[in-house]
């Protein structure tokens, strides 16, 4: 379950994406002309980081930016801070590129390979818990219920806007730039999404043996 505060961000989440999108290798366009298309979140067990890709548009493309939030600095991920932000209810967090951190990579695994759905979203209304309508939908060709093996996760990296994270004999590769024309082709455990507008599913993600 993903809890939706009613909080003040500043900056917001879209102004630090929009800083730090220039500085990656495959974004090409001007980041001033950003446009959010939807997100989605993965639960963290243990209740402590929060996991939510972005789904973004600007200059024809459309890019994936999955997002760690934290109490706390991560140690040994100093070259993966997106910035920090002060949340008017949690107190300062430290923003992450997801992709370097194991609690999202191994949520990832448990989507990728186990089938493990996105959370659900809720907001308190009037002293009730309200779910709230997703703006992304993910799909996974992963086996439902199948139990997963110990993974020991290793430093990302990226090439050809592809981020792979190495994950024992599998790499889970993360799709930065996504191709909205065409259908997922993957013959391996796979993610898929759609959001308002992209009806059919765009491939966000794989697991890669080897």
């Amino acid at each position: 379950m993903g809890l939706v505060y009613a909080a003040e961000l500043r900056p917001s989440k879209m102004e630090l994406v929009a800083d730090w999108l220039p500085s990656q290798p495959w974004f090409e366009g001007d980041a001033r002309s950003l446009v959010r298309l939807g997100s989605f979140r993965f639960d963290d067990p243990a209740g402590e980081v929060g996991l939510e890709t972005h789904l973004v548009g600007a200059g024809g493309h459309v890019y994936q930016v999955p997002l760690s939030y934290r109490g706390a600095p991560l140690e040994g991920a100093e070259a993966f801070l997106v910035g920090t932000m002060e949340h008017s209810v949690l107190g300062r967090r430290w923003v992450y590129d997801a992709t370097s951190d194991p609690v999202y990579a191994a949520e990832l695994a448990a989507a990728l390979l186990a089938g493990k759905p996105q959370a659900v979203e809720f907001k308190e209304v009037d002293g009730r818990m309200e779910a709230l309508p997703h703006t992304a939908k993910i799909f996974n060709a992963g086996a439902p219920d199948a139990g997963l093996p110990e993974l020991r996760f290793g430093v990302p990296a990226t090439a050809a806007g592809v981020t792979g994270i190495p994950a024992g004999t599998a790499t889970l590769d993360v799709l930065r730039v996504l191709d909205v024309a065409a259908a997922p082709a993957s013959q391996g455990p796979s993610l898929a999404v759609t959001w308002a507008g992209q009806e059919t599913p765009v491939l966000i993600a794989t697991a890669v043996q080897g």
